[in-house]
């Protein structure tokens, strides 16, 4: 499991839990790590975009406009698509509010997930602030499972079988 900062426990003595800050550090733990995996879940994406910039202390107030510049942040789950074996098996998520079953497939065919979950800030109750979610699963043949609105651990459940539905891993 490699993750940004959270208070997530781990119970299961055979997860390692490897802590990163930056969306480089998520990409090198991603690259050093994924090639031991079966089943590679990216649930959620770091900034697309990084500070070319950073500072140790603050920032302090001056006259006048500040400007940032951005650079584009290396994509984990591109590079592990484009590296992945025939046993291995990746699955991606999208978040979308337009157009969102098109560019969820677009994604999908881009990273070369096996599947990919569409999570729309569209419907009522869904996304984030919820504790329910509805979501979709379009498998690589463009096979659309629609969900009914539900509680996160119930969508959880449904994403954990469409896994083992599909990964012989």
């Amino acid at each position: 499991l490699i993750s940004g900062k959270t208070n997530l426990e781990i119970r299961n003595k055979n997860i390692n839990k490897i802590n990163v800050v930056s969306a480089q550090e998520m990409y090198k733990a991603t690259i050093d790590n994924f090639s031991q995996a079966n089943i590679i879940v990216f649930t959620a994406a770091v900034a697309d975009y990084t500070p070319t910039e950073t500072f140790n202390s603050k920032l302090k107030k001056q006259k006048g406009d500040l400007t940032l510049t951005l650079k584009t942040t290396k994509d984990s789950a591109f590079e592990v698509g484009k590296l992945k074996t025939e046993n291995q098996f990746t699955v991606g998520f999208a978040l979308e509010t337009d157009n969102e079953i098109q560019n969820a497939k677009d994604k999908l065919k881009r990273k070369n997930f096996d599947l990919i979950v569409l999570n729309s800030l569209n419907d009522k109750g869904a996304g984030f602030e919820h504790d329910t979610n509805k979501i979709s699963i379009i498998d690589k043949d463009n096979n659309i499972n629609n969900y009914k609105l539900k509680d996160k651990k119930d969508t959880a459940k449904d994403i954990l079988e469409k896994i083992k539905e599909f990964c012989d891993c």
